[in-house]
């Protein structure tokens, strides 16, 4: 596939480009991920190996993509389309703190809420914002960030404040992943999990806010327990924070 960038304009010649890369693309079978480009207009459902649109101010842009703005994604981007996001910084920070460069790039939002984007955003073709280095050394995180599908069988919204909190489920094949965050306020609410089977025992892992994360946003912990249907949860985030899990 081909992941194509600044584009950057949406006038009559570069609206043609989109469809005839698009479909030239199809005829060759090669995915297509356009960045740089304007929101989704309902092509991909011409071209079904139109996977991923940027449109939107992602990642990428350092200290300026903030929770305050992302939060509100998954209810107004999202909502038109995928969305080419660029998630999963390694070297989190508070937003204040953010002083992201070329050679090291930040993510504002905790490390658990950098996770959890990961199964808040959709995008069937996702991407990672760091370095193989930075992956290598925070091996736990990489390794869920990898089993997190990017195409789903079914969704639950569990809460939902637009721009402020978001807690969402999401199955694929018999594996639930469930995926939170929350704006520059701490949040706490509690989740059922009515939603597995009823009858079975389930390995939970999750990735949570650390006791530090409102100052050290790396500052996060991993915990394993077993679940079932009737278990409910307390999921407790830190300002800009996150929670991320799976369920298996």
């Amino acid at each position: 596939g081909v992941k194509i960038d600044f584009m950057d304009r949406s006038d009559q010649w570069m609206v043609s480009y989109y469809e005839r890369v698009t479909r030239c693309a199809a005829e060759h079978r090669l995915l297509v991920d356009w960045h740089g480009s304007y929101t989704p207009k309902g092509l991909f459902r011409t071209y079904p190996n139109l996977v991923n649109y940027e449109g939107v101010l992602g990642m990428e842009q350092g200290a300026r993509c903030q929770p305050e703005n992302s939060n509100l994604l998954p209810f107004i981007r999202n909502a038109v389309g995928p969305m080419d996001f660029t998630p999963g910084a390694m070297l989190s920070a508070q937003p204040e703190e953010n002083r992201s460069t070329n050679s090291n790039p930040m993510g504002s939002g905790t490390r658990a809420y950098q996770l959890a984007l990961y199964v808040l955003f959709e995008a069937p073709l996702q991407m990672l914002a760091d370095s193989p280095m930075a992956y290598e050394r925070e091996r736990p995180s990489a390794e869920f960030i990898a089993s997190v599908p990017t195409t789903w069988d079914e969704l639950r919204v569990l809460h939902a404040a637009c721009g402020k909190q978001l807690v969402v489920a999401r199955r694929k094949g018999a594996k639930w992943y469930v995926g939170g965050f929350t704006n520059n306020e701490p949040f706490e609410t509690e989740i059922a999990l009515d939603f597995l089977p009823a009858g079975r025992k389930f390995r939970m892992t999750s990735f949570e806010d650390g006791v530090n994360a409102d100052l050290q946003a790396m500052d996060y912990r991993r915990r394993v327990r077993i679940v079932d249907a009737s278990t409910r949860i307390p999921v407790k985030m830190v300002r800009n924070g996150g929670w991320a899990a799976v369920i298996e």
